[in-house]
């Protein structure tokens, strides 16, 4: 059984938080807490919550523990853009374009093959 969790409209932008999200793909959620937890950037903040919440998903519906869970899937998908001009050189407007990303997560129990 798969669980979960979900975050929409966060003021990051996916280019950033997609080379952090492709380290800890199929890895276990314990592991992947623990290296967000360290790592040194702002943008880790939410990638990790939402693997939290995934896992707490899973403890609450069939009390798996995080550490019999893996992550199975994680995306982070381009959400809207906000669009705003501040004034540039010479009278002229620049355009800004902050970005908005969703992330998806998705674990699974670790089955273990019996010998």
């Amino acid at each position: 059984m798969s669980f979960k969790a979900t975050a929409r409209y966060i003021r990051i932008s996916p280019y950033k938080t997609r080379p952090i999200v492709d380290a800890i793909r199929g890895k276990g959620v314990k592991y992947a807490l623990d290296w967000l937890a360290t790592y040194p950037a702002k943008r880790a903040v939410p990638v990790r919550k939402v693997i939290k919440s995934a896992a707490d998903n899973a403890k609450n519906l069939e009390s798996i523990d995080a550490a019999d869970l893996y992550i199975k899937e994680v995306r982070i998908d381009q959400g809207p853009i906000i669009r705003y001009f501040k004034p540039g050189a010479m009278g002229r407007s620049n355009p800004y374009r902050k970005r908005l990303s969703h992330m998806s997560v998705i674990v699974e129990p670790v089955h273990k093959k019996e010998v």
